[in-house]
């Protein structure tokens, strides 16, 4: 579990240094901060096919299986763990907002110990109902998005009115006011101008309180839709995934190599070419977010958690077969002291 955690917290920090230099929406889209040229779109290609959204899975997997690992030691030794476990998710949800807040609005914390409250709530449940439970949670984060991608596009329709009827020197309505101070904090994670981005640039090279004003509204968004809408949904269903393969012993190296050949076989068989696709298709389609969100997302979306279990198989693997031991080691000592990898890399 410490080599998968940390090769886990290492591929978040691959996909999170796209955020951390540039503008947030070049996150998405590698074109709109000079990303055009053959090297560029090749790290891009790489890093959306093996990493985007892989490590995340497998993150959450871990929150999830170690859930059911230290509620088994507690109980071996007769303690009680929900209070001590609940208090544990309260300080991680506060380390998660300050780190929104004063650092990084990009956070991951926040969201995993609020939903790791109710992940805790299955533990007890077997394999099997964890697995068709997590089946029926994964699609629905998809199909939210779709239809946030139709209400952003309708809310950008009535921004551009309300600003032009601004700009005419005409009145506008409470409603209108409200769609354009909305689409102001919202455009951001969907699209963007030169000006815009300039602006972006612009801020982070300036104060302090500068960048607080600017990330605070966007910290706020990101909490609410990541919780409402992955996670509700997609990282609880990975969380479920995570604690049966626990209970499988799929996550402590305890099945047979042959087992995790198949599956590594089968999942990049199925994943990578969905991923690959998925790179094609937004290239495309020059990476227009709202037709990420209304269509395209979806074979990143699935392949992302395919492809992930995949990575797992391979780690367990070369575990099961002692290669590479001393690189595994380094990234045992990164998955013991996984927080505070996380937060050292913002």
């Amino acid at each position: 579990l410490d080599v998968l955690r940390g090769i886990a917290i290492l591929g978040i920090l691959i996909i999170n240094i796209y955020a951390f230099a540039m503008p947030f929406a070049a996150y998405p889209n590698p074109l709109l901060m000079g990303g055009t040229d053959p090297l560029n779109m090749g790290v891009w290609f790489v890093t959306h096919v093996l990493v985007d959204q892989k490590f995340l899975s497998i993150f959450a997997m871990l929150f999830g299986a170690g859930i059911v690992l230290m509620t088994g030691r507690a109980e071996a030794k007769g303690a009680r763990f929900g209070r001590i476990y609940y208090r544990r998710q309260f300080w991680l949800l506060l380390i998660g907002a300050a780190h929104a807040y004063l650092i990084w609005f990009g956070d991951i914390l926040f969201m995993y110990a609020a939903i790791g409250m109710i992940a805790y709530l299955f533990r007890r449940r077997t394999p099997r109902t964890l697995i068709i439970i997590a089946c029926c949670l994964l699609p629905v984060t998809a199909f939210l998005m779709t239809g946030f991608g139709y209400q952003m596009q309708k809310m950008q329709a009535v921004a551009v009115e309300a600003q032009d009827m601004l700009d005419a020197g005409e009145d506008i309505s409470e409603m209108q006011q409200q769609m354009l101070d909305q689409w102001a904090v919202q455009s951001s994670f969907v699209i963007a101008d030169a000006e815009t981005l300039q602006k972006d640039v612009d801020t982070h090279l300036g104060s302090y309180t500068e960048i607080l004003k600017q990330r605070v509204p966007l910290a706020m968004q990101m909490q609410m839709f990541g919780v409402m809408i992955f996670g509700l949904f997609r990282v609880l269903a990975l969380m479920l995934i995570g604690m049966a393969l626990m209970k499988l012993g799929v996550l402590a190296a305890e099945k047979s190599n042959s087992f995790y050949m198949r599956t590594l076989l089968v999942c990049y068989g199925i994943g990578l070419p969905l991923t690959a696709y998925s790179a094609y298709d937004l290239n495309a389609h020059s990476f227009d977010q709202f037709y990420v969100m209304e269509s395209g997302q979806f074979a990143n979306y699935l392949g992302s958690v395919i492809v992930g279990l995949g990575h797992i198989a391979l780690v367990m693997l070369m575990i099961r077969t002692e290669f590479a031991t001393k690189l595994l080691q380094r990234f045992a000592a990164v998955g013991r002291m996984a927080l505070t990898n996380y937060l050292m890399h913002s």
